[in-house]
């Protein structure tokens, strides 16, 4: 288990905290999707921010998630200007996990609800 310092996790939550605004100013003409930046991961080095989206709506996270690699660079320029780090961090975005987990999680459970109610 890697070990998080104090420091990675306060960048990671300025990141968060940044990029929420650009990513819906960057994204605002492009998709109908609600798109949250759910959690931000930061390596011990500070130079790259591993970005975890989750993508609600009717647009295909893929897309959003190749629009998003198009434009680094404008979004790198901007977060540097908003945010004066030591590093400006490479972003890697990728879609997080845990939504689609309780998507389904939710799926298995409202199946299993009606096989409860269901008398045959």
């Amino acid at each position: 288990m890697k070990t998080v310092s104090l420091r990675q996790k306060r960048i990671a939550r300025l990141l968060q905290e940044a990029l929420g605004p650009l990513l819906l100013r960057e994204l605002g003409g492009v998709t109908k999707s609600l798109v949250t930046v759910t959690a931000v991961e930061v390596p011990a080095d500070l130079r790259s921010a591993r970005v975890f989206l989750s993508v609600y709506g009717p647009d295909d996270p893929g897309t959003v998630l190749d629009h998003l690699g198009h434009r680094l660079g404008p979004l790198r320029r901007d977060l540097a200007s908003t945010l004066k780090l030591k590093y400006n961090p490479q972003l890697i975005f990728a879609l997080d996990p845990s939504a689609d987990m309780a998507e389904r999680i939710e799926r298995r459970l409202q199946s299993v609800r009606t096989h409860e109610h269901d008398p045959s």
